[in-house]
């Protein structure tokens, strides 16, 4: 009797395969409208590519375009943001950025050989509504570190108080040898871009030294 046990398979990476019937056009639409970054273009006239959107690659390849029945999900850090791009740059739009029960906020485009790409964000919104009791709390942060913070609530479309429990919340989780961090990366670049604005030039320890200007 055969073995049917099923083994322990890990996957490093996939890449989706789309055929087109110009790899360069394919290649400059991809970087130029929708915002992925070229690795590798291979041949002369190119039979292949291969298009980064950050960690993930998906392959361009010669071939007859056979879009029906073919999608690809990207999960990315800000689709708002890449949204805009798309839109600004001509791609044409099929679904508007829209919140899903699932937990993604994502909107959907057609490549210029009408494949179906769908972008999203993770959000935290869905379930159902949590009833609490708010509490007013004597707390004087630093003034710059209190700038960041109502900007990052304004960047991530929460209110204050909302964001400020977001960070405790995860800074109370272990993750590893550290702590959990609710922001993306697309937030965290954003995070040091505000540091600058608002002229934070000390590290994450620099509370333990604060000292109130009398």
């Amino acid at each position: 009797m055969a073995n049917t046990s099923v083994p322990r398979v890990e996957c490093e990476q996939h890449h989706a395969v789309l055929y087109v019937s110009d790899v360069r056009a394919a290649v400059d639409f991809y970087s130029q409208k929708l915002g992925f970054t070229e690795a590798f273009v291979e041949g002369d006239p190119p039979t292949m590519a291969g298009m980064n959107l950050d960690r993930v690659q998906i392959f361009l390849k010669l071939g007859t375009p056979n879009p029906k029945g073919c999608s690809i999900y990207f999960v990315v850090g800000n689709a708002d943001e890449l949204y805009e791009f798309q839109r600004t740059n001509g791609v044409a739009i099929v679904d508007a950025p829209t919140d899903r029960p699932w937990g993604l906020r994502d909107y959907g485009v057609r490549d210029l050989h009408d494949y179906s790409l769908t972008f999203g964000h993770r959000i935290y919104n869905a379930g159902p509504e949590l009833e609490i009791e708010r509490v007013d709390v004597p707390i004087r942060l630093e003034k710059r570190l209190a700038a960041v913070l109502s900007d990052l609530a304004d960047h991530k479309h929460m209110t204050l108080s909302s964001c400020l429990e977001e960070t405790l919340l995860h800074t109370f989780e272990p993750l590893g040898d550290g702590v959990a961090s609710p922001h993306t990366r697309s937030d965290l670049r954003h995070i040091q871009d505000l540091k600058k604005k608002h002229g934070i030039d000390y590290d994450s320890h620099a509370s333990y030294r604060f000292v109130e200007r009398k």
